[in-house]
């Protein structure tokens, strides 16, 4: 990357460049400045830690995050001791808002006992006006405070920390902007996330994530192919398609594209094993994907296409924009063009009105559609949704009677579908050592599913035929053949 092997010739007495790549990389060198008199305070090379939490978006900005970091002179850890934290949040639901209490309790404790320790929070949850003004009082020794719309501006941020005294906020409520060619760092050698789009334009009346990501913004079809290139000349072979809604991307390019037409050009990358993508809207699925997916060699056998509710009347309430009958005859037609397929869902119980008959409607189609997993939730009240002020908030007894049915339905379903696997042989991308028997090794099938056959480290990365031995409710038992 040009600007990468320029860093060091930059001239930081001049002006940062108009182009925002080429600023963010006269940032970096300026940052590095500050890592490197950061390095002189503390006696030994400055330590990060990133701590990630929510979606494949995140992670992928976790990921970004951490390439500037290494490229200014951080060295990267997994210590929540580190001379720098950054927390990247998650506000999808209320349990994902918590999660940062505790870890932000302890960092206080360790920057008293550390003062030079500098502590940042990001993500979703950053572009909540009452989530900022409740940091500002009760976690005053929060050092760097930035939301989702301006993470390319990272560097900039990293600058204006080292320069300040008090707390930085530095919150945009939306931006038009993509900025590519900046650093990453991959959690993996072998498979990437990439993001396609960003935001969404459908506000669903239950979902925050328009409102912390903004409005649809989708990458050139061109910049993605090139990303994706670059990838698998370092030895991806396995790429995910990210984006809140996929089967609307590139509407709002100045030459559109559809969803199928991308998959279609990422196909043709030599040395591209495995496509995913999701997450997929199913008022946008069109037969156009489903024919792609079909004839495709590369695009793995699964499909996320999120339900939340079997009630046609919860639906219109969820501004969902489909019905009952409308999405089972659209599951059902996959399953007849592509019969390998795996289709996985997310479920909502207790949204607002909803009746012991609502939940029946959805277990109806859990029971049509037999999915091979489904992520079940109970709806969680987000402040600023139209949700949120709805009458008919649903009891807790009735939202926990209703969840247990439903779970048990979805479980016994998925483990029949996983289950007819077993015996045959199916080639696995081998992701891991087993976290809990380090003689084993753990792979991913096309279709989603896990496998654990015995193996060592030398396996990762690769994609093998397995033997699926002995199903085990989501996943198998099996050896390398």
């Amino acid at each position: 990357m040009q600007n990468d092997l320029l860093m060091d010739k930059i001239d930081l007495n001049t002006i940062p460049p108009e182009d925002e790549t080429g600023r963010q990389y006269y940032f970096m060198a300026k940052a590095k400045a500050h890592v490197e008199q950061f390095a002189e305070q503390l006696g030994h090379v400055p330590t990060c830690c990133v701590t990630t939490f929510g979606c494949q978006m995140n992670a992928r900005d976790s990921e970004k995050l951490v390439g500037i970091l290494q490229k200014v002179g951080f060295e990267v850890t997994e210590s929540e001791k580190s001379d720098f934290v950054i927390f990247n949040t998650c506000t999808v639901r209320d349990n994902a808002n918590q999660k940062p209490h505790g870890p932000l309790g302890k960092s206080n404790g360790y920057k008293r006992r550390n003062p030079l320790m500098q502590i940042a929070l990001c993500g979703c949850m950053m572009q909540e006006p009452s989530v900022i003004e409740k940091i500002r009082k009760s976690y005053s020794f929060v050092n760097l405070i930035f939301g989702t719309h301006n993470i390319f501006k990272f560097a900039e941020l990293l600058c204006r920390m080292f320069e300040a005294d008090g707390m930085i906020v530095d919150i945009w409520k939306d931006t038009e902007q993509i900025v590519e060619d900046l650093p990453v760092e991959r959690k993996y050698r072998f498979k990437s996330g990439i993001n396609i789009m960003f935001g969404c334009n459908n506000f669903c009346s239950y979902c925050i994530v328009p409102y912390v990501r903004g409005r649809e913004r989708s990458r050139s079809a061109e910049e993605i192919i090139k990303e994706i290139e670059n990838l698998v000349a370092d030895g991806v072979v396995e790429v995910m398609l990210l984006g809140q809604n996929v089967n609307s991307y590139g509407k709002n390019l100045e030459n559109p594209i559809s969803f199928a037409e991308l998959l279609r050009r990422v196909e043709k990358i030599e040395g591209l094993e495995r496509i995913r993508f999701m997450t997929s809207h199913p008022k946008d699925l069109s037969d156009e994907l489903i024919q792609v997916m079909k004839e495709s060699k590369k695009i793995c056998r699964h499909l996320h296409l999120p339900l939340q509710s079997g009630s046609t009347r919860i639906l219109t309430a969820m501004n969902r924009r489909y019905t009952k009958e409308q999405y089972v005859d659209l599951a059902l037609k996959i399953r007849r063009e592509i019969p390998d397929i795996a289709i996985t869902t997310d479920l909502i119980v207790g949204f607002p009105g909803e009746t012991p008959e609502d939940v029946e409607e959805t277990i109806d189609v859990v029971r049509k559609v037999k999915y091979d997993n489904a992520f079940t939730f109970i709806y969680s009240k987000r402040t600023g949704t139209p949700a949120a002020s709805m009458e008919n908030q649903v009891p807790e007894e009735q939202v926990k009677v209703c969840f247990d049915k439903l779970l048990k339905v979805v479980q016994e379903t998925a483990k029949e579908q996983v289950s007819k696997y077993e015996g045959q042989i199916m080639d696995a991308l081998i992701e891991e050592v087993n976290e809990n028997d380090s003689t084993m090794v753990t792979g991913r099938l096309s279709n989603n599913t896990i496998v654990h056959v015995p193996g060592d480290v030398s396996m990762i990365g690769k994609i093998l035929p397995v033997s699926l031995d002995t199903c085990h409710g989501f996943y198998y038992i099996g050896h390398c053949v």
